[in-house]
């Protein structure tokens, strides 16, 4: 494969991924999808509908990326989720203090993107916010606090940390093999549980869940099939085209936002150049705008407080850092790393979870007390 030709499959990696990114952020808008969301609205008001929206997108996700390990197409190893190094640590604190953040912040990294396609101003500070404070957190203040604290405390596994490779070292079974029992297993099982009851089967939900999960298994083929290069003519190394990871990768919104910034504000510099997270980060927007657009739904929102402005300041803070820590958000672990099957991923939404709740019960505290 020449030059020209990696260029030019780069480039197709990049618009395919922007276009699922468009329909992603249209289908969030149009159906109201957000982690953040279903939580609350269990937490505050005992509706699981949105809950429900989130496994069936969980499911769909599981099913599809397993059932391409399966076939061979794609491996969870060659993500940053499965390593056999398991910072268990950084997923658990880092996905608390995302989870606490995004509930102070209105919504986690993926829905302020979406908010900002429909008009609010204060999503749009949040944004500029969290991405500096993951960027410290990937390569400045906190990165080093963090590489000298969480990450230290690992456990390091003879294999991958995904339960298909668990198993199949386990079992002596092949790897694909244990990804169709295991992704088959847990997909189907969280379709059936998000379907069960009727608030699960209503058009929003079902076109939420489903669309959702598929824009993220599609995303994992553009990145994982069709932008993998075996051997690339300058290095004769395996690559992934067009990632800041070098490995393929799915939907995520902490460290991407914060490539998204760096490209902008160092646009001059011809070594920036654009990648899947940062073309998905602008894809979000422009599909929630159109839609918002076309439903005459966009509509300008600022902050209406003080404390409503410190609250959205620091939630990005804890999400940008919490974020990169956990390595993902509710869509970089809670879909793209949990359809990965990945030890780490579980440990993050566990953490992220419970982040929210605390930060939803602290809200009613605080609202108690007033």
């Amino acid at each position: 494969m020449a030059d020209a030709d990696v260029q030019a499959l780069a480039n197709q990696v990049l618009w395919a991924a922007f276009a699922l990114a468009v329909v992603f952020g249209a289908v969030a808008q149009r159906t109201h999808f957000c982690t953040m969301g279903a939580v609350s609205d269990v937490v505050n008001m005992g509706d699981w509908s949105r809950m429900r929206q989130w496994a069936l997108a969980a499911g769909v996700a599981v099913l599809g990326f397993n059932a391409m390990v399966g076939l061979g197409w794609v491996e969870a190893g060659k993500s940053i989720y499965a390593a056999p190094k398991l910072v268990w640590l950084s997923h658990a604190v880092g996905g608390l203090m995302f989870g606490f953040g995004m509930v102070l912040a209105s919504g986690c990294g993926s829905k302020t993107l979406v908010r900002v396609g429909g008009g609010n101003l204060k999503s749009l500070v949040v944004v500029v916010v969290l991405g500096m404070a993951a960027y410290m957190t990937l390569r400045g203040l906190t990165a080093v606090w963090r590489v000298a604290t969480v990450d230290r405390v690992a456990v390091v596994l003879s294999t991958g940390q995904d339960l298909p490779s668990l198993l199949a070292a386990a079992t002596g079974a092949s790897r694909g093999a244990m990804a169709w029992f295991a992704g088959g297993t847990l997909g189907l099982a969280l379709l059936a549980w998000a379907l069960v009851r009727p608030e699960g089967r209503s058009g929003d939900v079902v076109l939420g869940g489903a669309g959702i999960g598929a824009v993220i298994v599609a995303i994992w083929w553009v990145s994982g099939r069709l932008g993998h290069v075996s051997e690339h003519p300058q290095t004769l190394e395996e690559v992934f085209l067009a990632t800041n990871s070098q490995r393929m990768e799915s939907l995520s919104f902490v460290a991407p936002i914060a490539y998204t910034l760096d490209w902008l504000m160092l646009f001059s510099d011809k070594s920036k150049v654009l990648t899947l997270g940062i073309v998905t980060t602008a894809g979000v927007v422009l599909g929630s705008a159109a839609v918002a657009l076309a439903t005459r739904t966009f509509r300008w929102e600022g902050f209406g407080s003080v404390e409503d402005t410190a609250n959205h300041l620091v939630g990005a803070v804890l999400m940008g850092v919490g974020g990169v820590a956990a390595l993902g958000c509710t869509i970089g672990q809670g879909l793209s790393g949990l359809s990965t099957l990945s030890l780490g991923s579980f440990i993050a939404v566990a953490g992220i979870v419970a982040g929210a709740v605390l930060a939803l019960r602290w809200q009613t505290w605080r609202l108690d007390q007033a």
